[in-house]
């Protein structure tokens, strides 16, 4: 299969792979010559398309021609431009939604936290609660290696720039998502480690915190001691032999909860690898398990898919909220709402926001939109989730943990090494990329463009999701790579 049209309904097909211009192309009893090389990922006019008509893929307009479009010719930035523009009044027109498809229970070895909760590994964070002592969590972690052994899969620190020099909504959400992260269950003890002067105080902490486990979180200001080294060693060892109690043991599908998120996304993303995810989420949402779907700005021009599946009025209000909310964030900066995609996504052949977007959304499969939390806030509600935060990996991806993510699936067309303080696993869109970087990949879903089906792709990924979970690594957790990035918004003093 060299070219796909997505929906009965486009006026583009999509190159598989590549095409060369003069070639001879067939697809659904249409003939056309290639009157371009079209690369992969990319598309082309299976008609006539007038200047001003909407070019549509995936069922839905992509965008708006600025020019006429003759059959066969490549279709992308220079002669396509976006229809969108500003904020929109929605309604709530609930889709029918078909039952889910039946999914034999599945389980997984995990650990089984004090509280209940699930949790997909057993490691030791150091959690700064400033950036000034970020050398010293560092340090921390190579100084105590030795504690990682039986079932400590870990120790780790997550530096970061802030807690400090921030007001208002900054100052909120630092806090919110340390605390966030503080409590998540891959976390089997906690070091808070604070400087002493910083305005994010011990004492904020600990009441956004709430009520904590003194035995799995320890705290410690560095001013209040002499040797800080000494004093975070002794605390770790006390986590150590906390969290060296929990042993794996079988645990129902059900109790997971897993971030989707895209990025250097290209042409066949919407096509290969997010469709996938959406095939294993609606398998893991059959079972009772949750997913989170984030990237907000890379779900307008596709926000009424979703919008129009939400469980209830009360969930479409709160959807409304959420992506007009960060509308109006781009508006008040002064920044134009529909500026994307990124220069990697168009080279990979996605040419408008709706056209990411829509590809983007697949991710989310076909269940009803349960419940949409705020930035820093956790997972209560079982199903598929929508979560507010940007398209910036590093920053939705650190999100996505700080919600209760035990894993994150994470899509590419392009590939990028990153991971987050959840087990990150690579899926590839197209099988070059597969190939070319298996030091990035772990899941190649580029061969649903070569025939599998989707449905078949999304079991075999949930495979491959229950064995993460039940302890094998992610390529990027041997390769060391974790990470945190806090959402800033205004003035640093």
């Amino acid at each position: 299969m060299k070219i796909i049209r997505i929906h009965p309904s486009d006026n583009v097909a999509v190159a598989l792979s590549p095409v060369t211009k003069g070639e001879s192309l067939s697809i659904c009893d249409l003939s056309l010559t290639a009157r371009e090389d079209i690369p992969q990922g990319h598309k082309f006019a299976l008609n006539c398309i007038a200047a001003g008509q909407p070019v549509v893929k995936y069922g839905f307009p992509i965008g708006a021609a600025k020019e006429e479009i003759a059959p066969g010719q490549w279709v992308h930035t220079h002669n396509v431009k976006t229809r969108l523009s500003g904020e929109l009044e929605y309604t709530y027109q609930p889709a029918g939604i078909d039952p889910l498809p039946a999914a034999e229970p599945a389980s997984f070895m995990g650990y089984l936290r004090n509280d209940g909760r699930a949790a997909v590994r057993n490691e030791l964070w150091i959690i700064p609660t400033v950036g000034c002592v970020n050398s010293v969590a560092e340090q921390l972690v190579q100084r105590n290696q030795h504690l990682v052994q039986g079932s400590i899969d870990g120790l780790y620190a997550f530096p970061h720039p802030y807690g400090c020099s921030q007001m208002g909504d900054d100052h909120e959400n630092t806090k919110k998502l340390l605390c966030a992260l503080a409590r998540h269950p891959n976390a089997g003890g906690v070091l808070v480690l604070g400087l002493g002067c910083e305005n994010l105080t011990m004492a904020q902490f600990k009441e956004e915190l709430g009520d904590w486990d003194e035995e799995r979180v320890k705290f410690l200001t560095c001013q209040e001691v002499s040797d800080e080294y000494e004093e975070g060693g002794k605390l770790l060892e006390q986590l150590a032999q906390y969290a060296g109690q929990f042993r794996r043991q079988r645990l129902p599908a059900s109790k997971l909860i897993i971030g989707m998120k895209c990025g250097g996304s290209d042409g066949l993303s919407g096509i290969t690898a997010n469709p996938t995810v959406g095939a294993f989420s609606d398998l893991l949402i059959a079972q009772g398990g949750s997913t989170i779907l984030t990237e907000v700005p890379e779900m307008f021009g596709a926000e009424t898919i979703l919008m129009n599946r939400c469980e209830n009025q009360e969930i479409f209000q709160k959807t409304v909220g959420m992506i007009n909310g960060f509308k109006q964030y781009f508006t008040d900066h002064g920044q134009v709402v529909y500026e994307n995609p990124s220069p990697g996504n168009k080279a990979g052949g996605i040419t408008t926001l709706e056209d990411k977007s829509l590809g983007c959304v697949q991710k989310g499969g076909s269940a009803p939109v349960s419940d949409v939390i705020g930035y820093g806030e956790q997972v209560v509600t079982p199903g598929l989730n929508l979560l507010y935060g940007p398209g910036n990996d590093l920053v939705s991806a650190t999100a996505l943990t700080a919600a209760g993510a035990h894993l994150i699936l994470f899509t590419t067309g392009r590939g990028t090494p990153f991971g987050a303080p959840a087990p990150t696993v690579k899926i590839a869109t197209n099988c070059r990329l597969a190939a070319h970087k298996p030091g990035w990949i772990d899941f190649n879903a580029g061969t649903v463009a070569e025939g599998e089906p989707i449905r078949d792709a999304g079991k075999r990924l949930l495979e491959d999701v229950l064995s993460y979970a039940s302890g094998r690594q992610t390529v990027g957790e041997k390769n060391g790579c974790r990470g945190i990035a806090i959402f800033k918004d205004g003035v640093t003093l």
